[in-house]
């Protein structure tokens, strides 16, 4: 049995890893595809684990003082987070989201205590398509606020606990639960945090471990290509984001694409054939997984993380 756990924040982590095997069965591939299931996570996502590493190195190094304001830009999964961790630490804690995002995001961070502000879209850009020009109007706005209201910026694109936070808890778990049989990782890329810790962490365990970057086909600008598709679908990354400070190529063994199709249709098969109720990116890792199984790792174990729920897209036509 679980221990009695004081409280919510204590319950992130120590997700359940899932063989896939019913999904590589249906479609002839050799080998594994373990899956870790982030979304059973208190707030439905893999963004609750650096959301309490960030505050916690923040109050370990005494640059968030008690009931100090906390701001954070978020697709909605790190807000989800932060607004669990902050609400149960007595923190205030205001999102900054673009208007892309799915709503479901923004009513559940709301109802978890969160102040909610939403930026508008460029005028070229669609509901559900995020693009780094939406991003970049969120981090002005995020900025501002930080100013205004002398708030501490949890930013998960710069501070060491987004990385952290999966290389001490993520990989580690996945490698215990796995008895080190891992071959390779691939990971969808949004700030670069789950990437980077697990990376090194793998790299670390056994250097012969591949890691492999997911972008969305037509924005994979850290494989060094152009972007000519900016405003794809799968929510929560693909920003064309090039500087990206948690990312160590030094761990970067290859670059995977998946478009926004591929993506959707291997989210709802995950829904059919395994029961697990995932978002696009979860689709798209498990593609790239797939990607990797038909080719010269054919016969491998390889991780992945299942990212969110398919219940923060119900709006959106991932579901249709």
């Amino acid at each position: 049995m679980e221990p009695l756990l004081p409280s919510t924040v204590e319950a992130i982590g120590r997700t359940p890893l899932i063989e896939l095997a019913r999904f590589v069965a249906n479609r002839g591939l050799s080998g594994r595809i373990l899956a870790k299931l982030e979304y059973l996570n208190p707030g439905f996502s893999k963004k609750d684990r650096i959301a309490r590493q960030i505050i916690e190195d923040a109050e370990a190094n005494g640059s968030l003082k008690p009931g100090q304001t906390v701001v954070e830009l978020t697709s909605g999964n790190t807000g989800t987070g932060l607004a669990i961790v902050c609400g149960v630490k007595g923190y205030p804690f205001v999102a900054v989201m673009s208007q892309g995002n799915s709503p479901e995001r923004a009513r559940m961070m709301s109802a978890l205590g969160a102040e909610v502000v939403i930026v508008d879209q460029l005028p070229d850009s669609k509901p559900g398509q995020v693009s780094g020009g939406d991003l970049e109007l969120v981090r002005l706005e995020t900025e501002r606020l930080v100013r205004e209201r002398n708030a501490f910026r949890a930013d998960q694109f710069q501070l060491n606990g987004n990385r952290r936070a999966h290389f001490l808890h993520t990989a580690p778990e996945i490698l215990e639960q796995s008895d080190g049989a891992v071959d390779a990782f691939c990971d969808f890329v949004g700030s670069g945090g789950s990437f980077a810790g697990c990376a090194q962490a793998f790299k670390e365990h056994d250097p012969a471990i591949q890691c492999h970057v997911v972008e969305p086909a037509g924005s994979a600008m850290l494989a060094g290509e152009p972007v000519t598709r900016a405003n794809h679908r799968i929510q929560g990354g693909g920003y064309g984001m090039a500087d990206l400070t948690m990312l160590d190529r030094r761990f970067i063994d290859g670059f995977l694409q998946v478009d926004d199709e591929t993506a959707i249709k291997t989210a709802r098969h995950l829904a059919r054939e395994e029961g697990i109720f995932a978002g696009f990116s979860s689709g798209a890792n498990v593609a790239a997984a797939e990607q990797l199984l038909r080719g010269n790792l054919k016969g491998k174990t390889i991780a992945v993380l299942i990212c969110d729920s398919g219940l923060k897209y119900l709006s959106t036509d991932l579901w249709e």
